[in-house]
């Protein structure tokens, strides 16, 4: 399933040792402590692995593991 790829990608570039605790409302800055640069990396992780392109303004609107599912998943389709 298309979340639980995105979430694996997101665990492993943040070195989340449970990624099972990961859901669609979890938040990449409150709840994972990612900083800037951890976002910059984990958008090219998933533009790499979807073969897709995401613009620096639509990344800026993702709150939450759910956003970025809900976004590659209207690109891919």
């Amino acid at each position: 399933m298309l979340f639980e790829k995105i979430r694996d990608i997101i665990g492993e570039q943040l070195g989340v040792s449970d990624v099972d605790s990961i859901t669609m409302d979890t938040s990449m800055v409150k709840d994972l402590e990612a900083d800037s640069l951890d976002a910059v990396e984990i958008i090219m992780s998933l533009e790499d692995e979807f073969n897709i392109s995401v613009p620096d303004d639509e990344a800026e609107n993702f709150k939450s593991i759910g956003d970025i599912v809900n976004y590659i998943e209207d690109k891919i389709s």
